[in-house]
């Protein structure tokens, strides 16, 4: 709408950026949190990690506090994904049932009926395992939605990917890229993996694992068009990985999904409707990180200042990550430059100069943090929703 008080012009006439109430979002507890609002068309932008590890395997950690990690976190589930083949602690865990990690979790996330606080949180958990290949092929690949970890346990990675495909389970390739079996840290296609994807063996391919994101991977993913994901791969704490302090979330994926259940969130994957959310950038096809950008980014369009053409624009950020955005149109700007933030759950004003009809004003904006292919950025198109109010 086209209503912005008077002090928000004196601040923007300043170049001050104007921040939405701070209360709702102190502290590291809510910075860390990935929560997305709703899409325009209805789906849910639902964030989840199907790429962790514990005691179980080779991380540090009892499953329960990959549970806690993943409520504080914010996210709508996540996937136990314990090595198959790599299990260093199996003389001081021994566990026969491979399933036995996931029962863990699950029963740490059931919300008791007086749950308060962290407790009280929902949080879906995922059975999945991790074939683990020590070189490349078949390397590491993640199975999810499983229904038994013990039947994977054993066989060459195509008789395991068969028996994940039994099952039902989505399939995608672990960091491809990886420093110990790719040298050159360059992911690169294999006959082997290149075989299981048209068999339909492997649907989804990891863009960013941790720390690390993957132009080489994302080619790929379009190429043979595979679901884009971001995972943690998280062996010890999250607190120990990622800089929450300052800002940062955990390595995680939007799932664009229809409906609030783990059988949504399963077709969605499918389908490929997902953004990686990585170091506070969106990685995925073109239309879903726009559908993010739009649900998450407002413009709100106000009347020239006095006696000028002079018009405040106020972009509103609802998501938990900054936005970087450049001018793409023929719009400028008369107290920023080019290039400017809206960060997390705040609000940013600029002068837009030289209007010649406000009526017909909307603003074109390439998002900096937003990969829709290697090296290129998201462009749209801003439009105030309720013009002329």
């Amino acid at each position: 709408m086209r209503k912005l008080v008077s002090t928000l012009l004196a601040a923007s006439a300043m170049g001050l950026a104007m921040s939405g109430p701070a209360s709702a979002h102190d502290g590291i507890e809510q910075t860390r949190r990935i929560e997305f609002p709703d899409l325009q068309d209805g789906r849910h932008a639902l964030a989840v990690d199907l790429h962790t590890h514990s005691v179980f395997s080779d991380g540090y950690v009892w499953p329960d506090i990959r549970v806690q990690e993943a409520k504080r976190d914010g996210l709508f589930a996540m996937a136990v994904s314990e090595h198959l083949e790599y299990q260093p602690k199996i003389k001081d865990i021994p566990h026969p049932d491979r399933n036995r990690s996931y029962e863990l979790a699950s029963a740490a996330a059931a919300v008791k009926p007086d749950a308060s606080g962290l407790a009280a949180e929902p949080l879906a958990v995922i059975n999945g395992s991790e074939i683990t290949k020590i070189t490349m092929p078949a390397g590491h690949i993640n199975a999810v939605f499983i229904q038994d970890a013990n039947a994977l346990v054993k066989g060459d990675a195509l008789t395991q990917l068969k028996e994940a495909r039994k099952q039902g389970a989505f399939v995608f390739w672990n960091h491809p890229y990886w420093l110990a079996q790719q040298r050159d840290g360059v992911a690169k296609m294999t006959p082997f993996h290149e075989d299981a994807i048209r068999q339909g063996l492997i649907q989804g391919i990891e863009v960013a694992n941790g720390a690390d994101m993957s132009d080489e991977a994302m080619a790929m993913a379009l190429k043979y068009n595979l679901t884009m994901l971001g995972t943690s791969d998280i062996h010890g704490l999250i607190d120990w990985d990622y800089d929450l302090e300052h800002g940062a979330q955990r390595t995680a994926t939007l799932v664009l999904a229809k409906d609030k259940s783990l059988e949504s969130v399963k077709s969605a994957l499918q389908a490929g409707d997902t953004v990686a959310v990585y170091n506070h950038n969106l990685i995925g096809r073109p239309q879903n990180v726009e559908a993010v950008v739009r649900g998450s980014l407002k413009v709100d369009i106000g009347q020239p200042m006095k006696n000028t053409t002079v018009v405040p624009v106020q972009f509103t950020n609802d998501s938990p990550i900054n936005f970087m955005l450049q001018t793409a149109g023929p719009e400028s700007f008369y107290d920023e430059g080019h290039v400017f933030t809206v960060k997390a759950h705040s609000s940013f004003t600029v002068l837009v100069k030289n209007v010649p009809d406000i009526s017909k004003l909307n603003l074109t904006v390439e998002a900096l943090n937003t990969y829709v292919a290697p090296r290129e950025h998201l462009t749209l198109t801003l439009v105030d929703p309720t013009p002329g109010e």
